[in-house]
């Protein structure tokens, strides 16, 4: 098979691997409620084999990047796909992930779940598929408006995820999610009109043709969009909010996919713009570490598991800000370990984020005081917490380790270049230790000891369920050697 036909056929799988979620949407709102969550397993699954069936086209040819324009009008590019390592690697991650959640929906959103028993309505896994579909599209997108499309579309599933219990609190915090994504994404707008005006096209890559100046001002607007999207100081206080949602939504959008848009944004950006002004890094680097440091201290008083875990994920993902931000000086170390870090705690933080949903599920609640001695009554999920915790921390084996080592490698590395980085790669290094010492320390308070009532009360756990933690287990020591491999 030809470079050509090689790139034909991924088109013809990315079409389907987006598309067939948004059919499968359709067809869940029609068929009878006790089917619908099965046409939600097969589509997500089939969207599933795709990205891998992409992934292993995209390999076989041999190329470092392919590109293919959908829509073109005369020569302006208005849709189109990139395959790289960084999409590729990034789309297997929303896409499995959005699969392992739907297939953990089977058990926890059913009247057993002793914290909300309630048996999913049709909606739920309908848009569970279209955000599915919406985030394959965004990753492989190759312009601007491409980009602008998804980004509302998962912006809008968002939104009626998280209030889908249609709570009054719930509600409240779903329009908050959709007012500050929705503000964010002016800034990717104005991107993408700058971009086009000084280049006739809305191609990502055009970002090269700029002058350091417009340079300058495009991606102000596209870290403004990268920020809201991704929790991030000054538009950050939309996600702790989000808790109310079902645990496997939160999962989804909090550690997976939704916060995960605007860091890819901002490193599709900066793979696609060749040199870009410094004054840029350092934004990203100041922004990247007063949120850090933010996300911490909120973190600490946390009694909520999931309300802690979204502080954590704050954090965490101001660490692929620093790191993406380190690579504007001129690490490539840095860029692979942002992407790396992107595909590694995406499955860490599901991880996470499902055990807290299964606690919730076998014990009625996941408020940490209340729970005591789980490994005696659910191994697996004291195994699960403990698994999380470790690949969060960056403690080796783990895949987290493989994120951060290399990302205070190349911070210390550039300053020696640029000394004022010494104390903001301390500060890291010691939020990375503390956040250890305190995962460690509701490690011992929950997981060791005598049950507590809550825990000795504890229900079984549905297959489905446990099925999805073992996989998320393997992963979280696993899946950097798949990063390190793809990237390389």
């Amino acid at each position: 098979m030809n470079i050509m036909e090689n790139l034909a056929l991924m088109k013809n799988v990315a079409l389907l691997t987006i598309l067939l979620p948004f059919l499968g949407a359709i067809i869940t709102m029609l068929v009878a409620a006790p089917l619908a969550k099965w046409v939600s397993q097969i589509f997500a699954g089939i969207a599933a084999f795709g990205v891998l069936v992409l992934a292993f086209l995209y390999r076989s040819s041999g190329q470092s990047t392919l590109h293919y324009t959908l829509f073109h009008i005369d020569n302006t590019e208005i849709l189109g796909f990139t395959f790289d390592a960084v999409s590729t690697l990034t789309v297997i991650a929303v896409v499995i992930l959005g699969f392992l959640v739907n297939i953990y929906s089977l058990g926890y959103m059913t009247e057993s779940n002793r914290e909300h028993p309630h048996e999913a309505k049709p909606r739920y896994y309908a848009f569970l598929l279209i955000i599915i579909g919406a985030m394959a599209g965004l990753v492989l997108s190759s312009t601007f408006v491409g980009q602008l499309l998804f980004f509302e579309i998962t912006s809008v599933c968002s939104w009626a995820l998280i209030g889908y219990y249609q709570k009054a609190t719930s509600l409240k915090s779903a329009l908050k999610a959709l007012l500050v994504t929705h503000f964010a994404s002016i800034g990717l707008f104005v991107a993408t009109v700058i971009v086009f005006k000084e280049t006739g096209t809305f191609s990502i890559t055009a970002l090269a043709q700029l002058s350091d100046q417009t340079k300058i001002i495009v991606f102000l607007g596209i870290m403004l969009a990268a920020w809201g999207k991704s929790a991030q100081l000054p538009l950050q206080f939309w996600l702790p909010e989000t808790m109310d949602s079902p645990t496997p939504v939160s999962a989804y959008l909090d550690a997976a996919s939704m916060v995960k848009i605007g860091v890819y944004i901002f490193a599709r950006a900066i793979l696609s713009a060749g040199e870009i002004p410094h004054i840029i890094g350092v934004i990203g680097v100041i922004g990247a570490i007063l949120t850090m440091l933010y996300g911490f201290i909120l973190y600490l008083p946390q009694k909520d598991m999931k309300r802690l875990l979204a502080y954590s994920t704050i954090t965490q993902l101001a660490y692929i800000f620093l790191a993406l931000s380190l690579s504007i000086f001129g690490s490539h170390l840095a860029l692979e370990s942002a992407v790396a870090y992107i595909f590694n705690h995406a499955f860490a933080k599901t991880l996470f984020f499902l055990v807290a949903g299964s606690l919730g599920y076998t014990c009625g609640t996941r408020m940490l005081p209340s729970l005591k001695g789980i490994i005696k009554t659910s191994p697996l999920l004291a195994v699960g917490f403990g698994v999380a915790a470790l690949a969060i921390s960056g403690v080796p084996p783990f895949n987290g380790f493989f994120s951060k080592f290399p990302l205070f490698e190349a911070g210390f590395q550039l300053s020696q270049q640029h000394p004022w980085l010494i104390p903001v790669m301390l500060i890291a290094l010691l939020e990375s230790v503390a956040s250890f010492g305190w995962l460690l320390y509701w490690f011992g308070k929950t997981v060791l000891g005598n049950p507590s009532e809550a825990v000795q009360k504890a229900s079984p756990l549905p297959i489905s369920m446990k099925i999805v933690i073992v996989i998320l287990i393997i992963m979280s020591v696993f899946s950097s050697f798949i990063a390190s491999t793809w990237l390389s």
